[in-house]
């Protein structure tokens, strides 16, 4: 069973997945919610609802996947121009 959290805990790790899309214009634009609002989620201002979290989890997916082509990007880059 998992653990339940408080709201403010909750709102504290919303903020942390928000830090990962690197702040609030880039994850407003990732997401399509205006700006403002992202800021009264954070704020407590408005409450986080069940579909929010779920599209902030599958865009944090998505953000995975990016990262991982990316990142194996980088490795192939770096292993065709090592000369050793």
């Amino acid at each position: 069973m998992a653990a339940s959290i408080s709201m403010d805990e909750q709102r504290e790790h919303f903020a942390y997945c928000v830090q990962l899309f690197g702040g609030t214009t880039a994850f407003s634009r990732r997401l399509g919610i205006d700006e403002r609002a992202v800021r009264r989620f954070i704020n407590g201002e408005r409450p986080l609802g069940a579909g929010l979290l779920e599209d902030t989890a599958k865009a944090l997916r998505l953000l995975i996947a990016d990262a991982t082509t990316a990142e194996a990007q980088i490795t192939g880059t770096l292993t065709a121009t090592d000369p050793s």
